[in-house]
């Protein structure tokens, strides 16, 4: 790992002084201080900057997705200036779309993996998925994670941190772990998931248990992952280092299958055979976003569903799926329609779609 020298700390940070109400979307100037490979197929990008005093949520940022600017790349090479955005409000990706396409870059949403806002120097982690084709070229973030070095300038949109202490605070959008009172959980997804699965994983309290599947390209990208919580973790290597490649997802949807076989909060026939859950709406991938993900669930709603004639697979559980939108299109489909878990329990992401470019 590589690593650039912090210059000295502001007295005092604009947090002190934040007016009533605030935007809860900003844009932040870093720049590149370290980077890490973890894997064949992941690297981590450390970003640093005083702007990011100003930068995060109430309380730890779990799955919190950010939009990362990558800029466009000159004709020699060299990354062109990064677009100046003249406002922090929410109009930003309005002003981004008005920009000239050839220089303002692409954007791309990444998971905040790790933070240190509180040191003299605040920084945050980023894992890029070196995604790459047959003939080994990637996508405009995967290009720019490869030849990332300290000291590259790079604008990323996240939350004012000090929207998170006013009238607005809870309202940012980019979180959606949300188990309510479940302490039973599955979380499942592929490496796009991983930073997301594995920064929620060191969040839980000891009290919670279940299921943490991570399908990913190759054993040399399983991570270690520190976790209070009586969870499970399991990790998938779809590579030929197992003997031959497997499909994207198949390996993930197995494992979920083994993992949840008990009916969820729908019941039991008469027969005592599980109770089909509804049929949920059909998604078109391939057009529209799949992304469904639950209300907080409140005590009362929780009481409200609890009966004790049910086995224990219908108490308090809640999923958290994300990867490929195919595949999680496929699990929502078994976690709903045919284990007949409660929808209000389970958060399905479709973060991408393969051979489909995603913001």
């Amino acid at each position: 790992m590589t690593a650039t020298n912090a210059t000295p700390a502001r007295t005092r940070s604009a947090r002190e002084t934040a007016p009533a109400t605030e935007p809860m979307t900003r844009a932040f100037d870093v720049q590149v201080t370290a980077v890490q490979e973890l894997g064949p197929n992941f690297r981590r990008i450390t970003l640093g900057g005083y702007s990011l005093r100003d930068f995060g949520v109430h309380g730890s940022t779990l799955d919190l997705r950010i939009k990362i600017m990558i800029p466009s790349p000159a004709p020699d090479g060299a990354a062109l200036p990064l677009p100046e955005f003249r406002t922090e409000q929410t109009g930003w990706y309005r002003e981004w779309l008005a920009m000239d396409p050839g220089t303002r870059g692409s954007m791309r949403t990444y998971t905040v993996r790790q933070e240190r806002l509180d040191a003299v120097y605040p920084e945050l982690d980023v894992d890029f998925v070196m995604h790459c084709d047959d003939a080994g070229h990637g996508g405009p973030a995967a290009n720019w994670a490869r030849d990332a070095k300290p000291g590259d300038a790079l604008t990323l949109i996240g939350p004012n941190n000090r929207a998170a202490h006013c009238v607005t605070a809870g309202t940012y959008s980019g979180t959606e772990w949300r188990p309510g009172m479940a302490q039973r959980v599955l979380l499942a997804g592929d490496e796009t998931a991983v930073p997301a699965i594995s920064a929620i994983l060191e969040s839980l309290p000891p009290y919670f248990s279940g299921h943490a599947i991570l399908e990913v390209p190759e054993a040399g990208d399983f991570q270690a992952i520190t976790t209070a919580a009586d969870v499970e973790i399991t990790w998938l290597a779809r590579g030929a280092a197992i003997g031959r490649s497997r499909p994207h997802g198949e390996l993930l949807q197995e494992a979920v299958r083994a993992a949840v076989t008990l009916p969820g909060w729908v019941g039991l026939r008469p027969s005592g055979e599980p109770a089909a859950g509804p049929e949920p709406e059909d998604v078109n991938v391939d057009h529209d976003i799949l992304w469904e993900t639950p209300a907080r669930m409140d005590a009362a709603a929780i009481s409200a569903s609890r009966d004790p004639d049910k086995p224990a697979g219908a108490m308090p559980f809640y999923a958290w799926i994300a990867g490929e939108a195919v595949v999680v299109k496929e699990l929502r489909r078994y976690l709903v329609r045919e284990v007949g878990i409660d929808r209000k329990q389970v958060a399905f992401m479709g973060y991408w779609r393969q051979g489909k470019a995603e913001l």
